[in-house]
């Protein structure tokens, strides 16, 4: 649903709340060396604040707990890798969330290099979960959505 092996992501049928935003993270093949290796092994999750149940690259199929803590509540988000990029010029992986996550979607980290520049780039489908309490939290979950987004975009500098 996200896409992560296209350049340019076409429209949704509208079901999700759609996002895409990208960072510039540097340049030159050192740069995209260290940042292709960090982005597969979930350091875009693991630099903003989360825990990542594996240390393993990642790879389509794996199913992992991402956790993370708020305000003395560890919260759960079993998610699945549904895709993973590795071309000579983009590299990333898409994951669904899986039950008991706090929202139903989808989520991109997709490292891009045009000539010397390299960029991060998060694309997200949304939607609020079928079970409570996060169903009704979902307004709350949006705003946190905002905050943990700038800290992705942050996470490879």
């Amino acid at each position: 649903m996200t896409s992560p092996d296209l350049a340019h992501w076409p429209p949704g049928d509208g079901k999700y709340r759609r996002s895409e935003f990208s960072s510039f993270i540097g340049t030159g093949d050192l740069v995209w060396e260290r940042v292709i290796a960090d982005v597969l092994r979930w350091k875009v999750k693991t630099a903003s604040g989360f825990t990542v149940s594996s240390a393993a690259p990642v790879r389509r199929g794996d199913r992992v707990d991402v956790t993370v803590h708020l305000f003395g509540a560890t919260v759960l988000e079993p998610v699945e890798v549904v895709a993973v990029v590795d071309s000579p010029d983009r590299v990333g992986f898409a994951y669904r969330t899986l039950p008991g996550h706090p929202v139903c979607g989808e989520e991109a980290f997709v490292v891009s290099r045009h000539g010397d520049d390299v960029r991060l780039t998060i694309r997200s489908l949304t939607r609020a979960a079928s079970r409570q309490p996060w169903r009704a939290l979902y307004p709350l979950i949006l705003v946190a959505q905002r905050i943990v987004r700038r800290r992705y975009l942050r996470a490879l500098r």
